[in-house]
């Protein structure tokens, strides 16, 4: 992740979102591996404070990774420096980790057996419960169908 410039210490602001806000992996991945939707999201998270992710999204993360890389999107130095700026974001404090407890999982089961009109898949429960563990109101995603799904559970989900 970049360091902020003076003029961009807060990002771009989005009416409501002030507080802090968990980043599931469809959104983490945009900022290390360039996508379409990686420049305006980089541009909003600049500068802000509160930023939380999980092992579990860096893990997914770095499947994907992997994955582009078997397809030969990514070169192996590529992979490993992808992999390297992620890790030493994760230990540098630029995000806070969440961590998968039991407490979690709970949550997660709990999710998959009350959300009805959404069918709900594992990994997306385990992150909307992330989300919800961390005492964050807001949920950053790229996948509409958790989107629904983190709106339903009461989170509030930020569309770039």
């Amino acid at each position: 992740m970049a360091e902020p410039s003076e003029a961009e210490a807060s990002g771009p602001e989005i009416p409501g979102v002030d507080a802090s806000i968990y980043i599931d992996s469809s959104a983490l991945a945009k900022l290390y591996v360039p996508e379409a939707e990686s420049e305006s999201l980089d541009a909003f998270l600049r500068g802000r404070r509160g930023l939380m992710i999980s092992e579990l999204a860096i893990t997914e993360v770095l499947s994907a990774v992997a994955r582009r890389k078997r397809e030969g999107e990514l070169r192996a130095n590529q992979a490993n420096r992808i992999r390297d700026a992620l890790l030493a974001d994760a230990d540098s404090g630029s995000f806070a980790l969440l961590d998968l407890n039991p407490a979690v999982h709970r949550e997660a089961q709990r999710l998959l057996l009350t959300t009805d009109a959404v069918p709900l898949r594992t990994l997306d429960a385990l992150h909307i419960a992330l989300a919800l563990s961390g005492a964050s109101p807001h949920l950053l995603t790229f996948d509409l169908r958790m989107a629904e799904a983190a709106a339903q559970s009461g989170l509030n989900v930020i569309e770039l």
